[in-house]
């Protein structure tokens, strides 16, 4: 990592603490750069388009997608869900959670009480 870099990285992580979101919160604990938040969020509104276009989307190929993204997440696919599900509570690409997680049952309980 050059010093450039790992100075973004430093600012942007005071920017996340500042901001002190849920979303903020999972990203800074799982040490996720600015690029790669981005990247998320492009992916989020791929996911977005995909399933307005009535494409069929699966969880499993969305976990990947974000392995790729962030690499230092690889193989946890609590970190997709909780990307997908914190974005869900605060308004963000909700059809992306509903669609990819909702029929889950240990998302049932929270899909009846989301209101």
């Amino acid at each position: 990592m050059t010093l450039e870099e790992r100075l973004d990285f430093i600012e942007f992580r005071q920017e996340l603490l500042f901001e002190n979101s849920e979303y903020s919160r999972l990203l800074f604990e799982y040490k996720v750069t600015r690029e790669q938040t981005r990247a998320i969020a492009d992916l989020f509104q791929e996911y977005r388009d995909m399933i307005d276009a009535g494409e069929k989307v699966f969880h499993g190929s969305f976990e990947q997608r974000v392995y790729d993204t962030v690499p230092q997440c690889n193989h946890d696919y609590h970190f997709a869900e909780f990307l997908a599900q914190t974005n869900h509570k605060q308004g963000s690409w909700e059809e992306v959670f509903e669609t990819l997680y909702g029929d889950m049952q240990k998302y049932k309980f929270y899909m009846e009480n989301k209101d």
